[in-house]
């Protein structure tokens, strides 16, 4: 769990960052992508991340404009990454503004159960790299390039044997 505000700040730069990455490399065509009949498409996935922080982190009473999770999914790969964007540092700017490293302390109901900020700021995170995984395969199966998060990726490594730049 995280101890202050700018653990967090820190841990949630890179994974945004690293999320970023991948909705800025969908495509309109590349939302329809899924994995088996009955489950999410690869727009309906990269809307929920999008929808997600506000859902989780309104719970604890932290305020930032982002989009509700009952919000129609975009059918633009643009504006997905762009609300993406503009949650995931508003998020931060929340946060600056509105919590102390006590905060992280306090507690709150969260789907039945009493959690810490500090919890809901990890399992914020965690859900999102969760997600961001399962996209990834989806990009894949359509065709599209995947940007290594803790590591290169297939394309990314074979550039560098090849001694490419990726």
């Amino acid at each position: 769990m995280f101890q202050s505000i700018e653990a967090f700040k820190q841990t949630w730069t890179f994974e945004s960052g690293s999320t970023q990455k991948l909705l800025d490399v969908l495509t309109d065509e590349s939302l329809k992508q899924q994995v088996a009949e009955n489950h999410r498409t690869l727009g309906e996935l990269a809307w929920h991340i999008v929808t997600s922080h506000h859902e989780m982190l309104s719970r604890t009473g932290l305020k930032f404009d982002a989009p509700a999770m009952d919000s129609p999914v975009p059918a633009s790969a643009a504006e997905i990454a762009a609300a993406y964007r503009q949650s995931s540092q508003g998020l931060l700017e929340a946060l600056s503004a509105q919590w102390t490293d006590a905060s992280l302390q306090e507690s709150c109901d969260m789907y039945g159960e009493q959690w810490t900020n500090s919890q809901t700021l990890y399992a914020v995170a965690a859900h999102e790299i969760h997600h961001r995984g399962q996209m990834t395969i989806l990009m894949r199966q359509a065709g599209l390039r995947v940007s290594g998060v803790y590591g290169p990726s297939l394309e990314e490594w074979e550039a560098f044997a090849e001694g490419g730049v990726s």
